[in-house]
């Protein structure tokens, strides 16, 4: 008892002595962090940037960054629960809500070290110096992204076919670029300018039943009823051809006389979802029409040349065998 009684001032001594060490260092370490936090970075029209409004800036805009994502996700499964079905305008909602929480944010980051963002002059200062910098593209393309959000000529879904004949479905429009997947499924990075400043076909813009045209050709001296009714009957199996319109049925037009044949086009209306899939249908068709030629006895010509020879060729070529 006397020994447990010797020990218990030593080690509240001992304690104490930690204590107070641990305490002053942690001072000492505050003092430290202070004094490099608030070290001045750089001056942006004579306002000092810490360390620490630096970290401060950082932190805000990412925070910015993981609330609009997790806004704008809530908002897309939202409207998709109720029933929304243009998923075109879901993205775009979304997207806009993502810009200006991230405008707001970096609003916020701004004034966090300091910045008086009410000169309006200081702010167009900074944006004509970082445009004149190389950032034309950059600019050009985020305004032709919001061009595209608001105009929705081009939305997310739709088969569009741009400049250099390249044609796929629209699944992304970003801050710089529009994501366009091919039907070989080869994803295409295209800058919003592009979209914006040239001619793009949008072949699902309003209504997706599109017609196409088949071209074929036949023999000269071929029954032309029978050949319309062959092809009409091809068309009838293929099971891409729309009939949910009695204007819009199949058609055979004879369009030219050339050099080896009568040259025919099947017009067809196609259904919405194979509208998306033009060389699918094309092969679908020519494989019909040429089994209906075949099972008709329809020939189906291939280019070729007639020799005629005039009178007094043959004198003149047995004159040439004779010996000399």
């Amino acid at each position: 008892m006397d020994l447990l009684t010797q020990q218990l001032p030593t080690e509240n001594g001992d304690f104490q002595t930690w204590f107070l060490k641990t305490e002053q260092n942690f001072a000492n370490f505050t003092a430290e962090a202070s004094t490099w936090l608030s070290i001045s970075l750089f001056k942006v029209n004579e306002t000092p940037v810490t360390t620490l409004g630096l970290f401060r800036m950082i932190i805000i805009l990412g925070l910015a960054w993981w609330i609009s994502g997790f806004v704008s996700q809530f908002l897309g499964r939202y409207i998709e629960s109720k029933g929304e079905k243009d998923l075109s305008g879901v993205y775009t909602v979304s997207r806009l809500i993502h810009y200006g929480i991230l405008g707001l944010g970096l609003f916020i980051a701004l004034s966090s070290i300091g910045l008086d963002l009410s000169n309006l002059a200081l702010v167009a200062g900074a944006l004509s110096l970082g445009i004149g910098f190389g950032l034309q593209s950059i600019v050009n393309n985020f305004v032709s992204g919001l061009i595209l959000l608001f105009e929705r000529n081009i939305k997310i879904g739709n088969f569009i076919e741009i400049a250099n004949g390249t044609t796929g479905v629209v699944k992304e429009i970003n801050v710089r670029t529009t994501l366009i997947n091919t039907n070989d499924n080869i994803d295409i990075i295209v800058p919003n300018s592009e979209l914006v400043g040239s001619s793009v076909i949008n072949w699902t813009l309003r209504e997706a039943v599109r017609r196409t045209h088949i071209p074929f050709g036949v023999a000269y001296g071929s029954d032309k009823d029978l050949v319309k009714q062959a092809v009409l009957e091809a068309a009838e199996i293929v099971p891409y051809t729309y009939k949910g319109h009695k204007n819009r049925g199949p058609q055979v037009w004879l369009i030219e006389f050339g050099d080896s044949s009568l040259n025919f086009e099947l017009i067809v209306w196609i259904k919405p979802e194979m509208v998306k899939r033009p060389a699918a249908v094309h092969a679908a068709y020519m494989w019909e029409i040429e089994s209906a030629l075949h099972k008709h006895n329809i020939e189906i010509p291939f280019p070729q040349r007639d020799l005629h020879l005039k009178s007094g060729f043959q004198n003149l070529f047995k004159k040439d065998m004779e010996p000399i």
